[in-house]
Parts: structure tokens; C-alpha cells; sequence
């Protein structure tokens, strides 16, 4: 496949004012206050494609790499065409399967139709299982999809390279390894909920080696693409520190198992990589105090406030500084009418709202 019309393509849109005004403004917005009730960022004009941008789905970009670059650029072409105010950002989109399968997990591939990322089978035994991966030992981080993944950032970064503002303005942020628990879900399997109660020393080995692994993969990841800086972008987003931790997991714990399973683990990856965000679906009301007491966490992107007490969400969120990205719009409307003070710590990015807030072109 030949890339380059549409490199030239996304490279001749780009403006180095707008980016450098844009990045400007999220810089303020991660590491101080914004100055209206929401940052709700937009580039002044749209810039439209010359060219036809194909789809490409999820499936025939896990089999190849430039059907890989071509969706992730694809998706910087619209965020320009929208005049949107994203940062460009791609990625190696190969699920939440990555971490799993280095440890030996199977692929579970959706049907093509369903245009799904994949994910892993459970390792067959459970608590056996874990005990023989355990026998194991640190697997290597180029096995299953880790060789893949790591290949297709080689690849970007050399597809950008002869492209100055692309490679300048695109970012290539890290893969989705998930969190820790959320990694020995993926493995273990829904028996986890109960083999944590009966076997918590078991539980606790396994994240120690997952945690160990996960450590061990950013920092090949980081060896390939490095960080830039104090702050990184993900999923066209800018947060403090370097990684975006997910704990969908959490929902599924207590306070006290949250305390005990969770947060000691994601802890040891925060303090290696200069802390960062966090992001869980569902329910995380019950466990958001002892989440945000955490070292090093900067931002959090939730995507259901409604099953939250959002009351409580908020006072150990953006009362403590800490951002909220990524966050749904219908949640900030109600809490801006129901008098609540967003502090300027609130990212949103649904067009309608960000053009109630966003600055006006000068």
C-alpha cells in the first residue's frame, strides 16, 4: 500500500500556528486552571482533505501494518476536517489483548462485521493456571502480540520521518496494556472475584509478575518512542506524567480489596513513569478516594457518570486539582445548572458543548 498521498496529505493541512496554539492551550489546561467553567479546546477553521480517506476496520488493520497507519491517519484527517480540538494522535490499535497474550493468552478475533478490537481468552485452570504461569516466570515481551505492536511503532515513526509537521504534530502514544488488574482479569478470568478471597497470596504473586512485565514492556515501548517530556497525549488528550493506567477491573472491588489488590500495583507504575491518568468504566465512586490519593495521579477519564455519585466523583477529583478528561457533556451541563463550580479542571470534547465555552479566534 502506498501511504504517501496520504501523508503528503495530512502534512499539507497542517498549520504550525493552530497546533502550537492548540498544545499551548492544553498545557495551560494540564498544569493549571482553566479560565472558563470547561476547556472545551477547537482549532479555529476546519482543514479539509484533498483526497479521499478509504475505512479501514479493526480486522484488516490487526494483519497489516500500513492498513494500520492508514486508519490511525485516517482518524487525524477527520479530527482536522472537524477543526476539532484533539490533539493528532495514533496508536498501535491492537486491543486490550496485548499484555494478555505476551503471557500466552489466546486472540479472540471479532467477526468482521462487528468492526470490534479483539481480546483474549482466559488461560485454561484458573488458580492452577496462575501457579504455573508463576513457575514461568517473566515472559518475554516480544512474544504474542508484544513483537507486533512494538514493529508498528518502528513503522510510524519511520512512515512520519521524511513528513516534518507530521511527525512534529502526530503523536504515537503507548498501546493499551491496560493495568495490572485488569491484565490478571484478562488472564485468570471471572473466577478471579472469588479465588481473591480464597487465594489472596496466589492473587498477590500474580500481580507482582504482571506488574513486573507491564513495567518491562513501557520501558521497551519508551526505547522506541519516547516520552515527551512532563506530559503526554492520549487518545488526542494531554495529561500530566507518561502513562494511561485502565482499571475497569475496580468496579468489581470493595474500598478495602481496591486498598489491598489494586492500588499498590498501579502505584509501582505510576512512580516508574512519572505517574499519569487513569481511566475505568462503570461504578468507581466507592473506590475514587483512595484512587486519587495515589502518587503521581494527575487526570482521570471516566465514561459513565450516571451510574456515580458524582457528588463524591468530584470532591476527590477537581476539589484535589486533579483533571477530569474526555468527559461526557451531558454530566458538565447538569453540574454547571445545578451550580456546581468546575474549578476549570473539566475536559470536554463534544462539538456542541466546546463551542459554548471554547475561546473565540481572535
Amino acid at each position: 500500500m502506498d501511504l504517501g498521498p496520504y501523508l503528503q496529505d495530512i502534512e499539507a493541512r497542517l498549520d504550525p500556528a493552530v497546533e502550537n496554539a492548540l498544545e499551548d492551550e492544553w498545557r495551560r489546561f494540564t498544569f493549571g486552571t482553566w479560565d472558563e467553567p470547561v476547556f472545551a479546546p477547537a482549532r479555529p477553521r476546519p482543514a479539509l482533505p484533498g483526497i479521499e480517506w478509504p475505512s479501514v476496520t479493526v480486522n484488516k488493520a490487526m494483519d497489516d501494518f500500513d492498513a494500520m497507519a492508514l486508519q490511525q491517519l485516517r482518524m487525524c484527517s477527520q479530527v482536522l476536517a472537524d477543526g476539532g480540538g484533539a490533539l493528532l494522535s495514533v496508536r498501535c490499535n491492537y486491543g486490550t489483548g496485548i499484555l494478555p497474550s505476551v503471557f500466552g493468552a489466546e486472540l479472540f478475533v471479532m467477526d468482521e462485521e462487528l468492526n470490534t478490537l479483539p481480546t483474549t481468552r482466559p488461560l485454561a485452570g484458573g488458580a492452577d493456571a496462575m501457579r504455573r504461569l508463576l513457575d514461568r516466570g517473566m515472559p518475554d515481551i516480544r512474544a504474542g502480540l508484544g513483537a507486533r505492536t512494538f514493529e508498528m511503532a518502528e513503522r510510524f515513526r519511520r512512515i512520519m520521518a521524511p513528513y516534518p509537521k507530521t511527525s512534529r504534530y502526530v503523536h504515537i502514544y503507548h498501546p493499551d496494556v491496560q493495568g495490572p488488574m485488569d491484565v490478571c482479569e484478562l488472564l485468570w478470568g471471572s473466577g478471579l472475584f472469588i479465588d481473591v478471597a480464597d487465594y489472596p497470596a496466589l492473587v498477590k504473586d500474580v500481580l507482582e509478575l504482571i506488574t513486573a512485565a507491564y513495567i518491562a514492556f513501557m520501558r521497551e515501548w519508551e526505547k522506541i518512542v519516547p516520552f515527551e517530556g512532563d506530559a503526554t497525549v492520549h487518545w488526542g488528550m494531554m495529561h500530566r506524567g507518561r502513562v494511561m493506567l485502565r482499571d475497569d477491573s475496580a468496579m468489581n472491588f470493595s474500598p478495602e480489596m481496591y486498598r489491598e489488590f489494586i492500588q499498590p500495583y498501579d502505584q509501582r507504575v505510576l512512580d516508574a513513569f512519572m505517574g499519569g491518568a487513569i481511566h475505568f468504566c462503570g461504578r468507581g465512586d466507592h473506590y475514587i478516594a483512595d484512587m486519587c490519593s495515589s502518587r503521581g495521579v494527575y487526570a482521570i477519564a471516566m465514561s459513565q457518570p450516571h451510574l456515580n455519585d458524582m457528588d463524591r466523583i468530584y470532591t476527590n477529583t477537581i476539589e484535589r486539582g486533579i483533571k477530569l478528561i474526555g468527559f461526557p457533556s451531558d454530566e458538565a451541563r447538569r453540574a454547571l445548572a445545578s451550580g456546581r463550580d468546575l474549578l476549570g479542571h473539566v475536559h470536554c470534547a463534544d462539538p456542541s458543548f466546546r463551542h459554548q465555552f471554547a475561546r473565540k479566534p481572535a
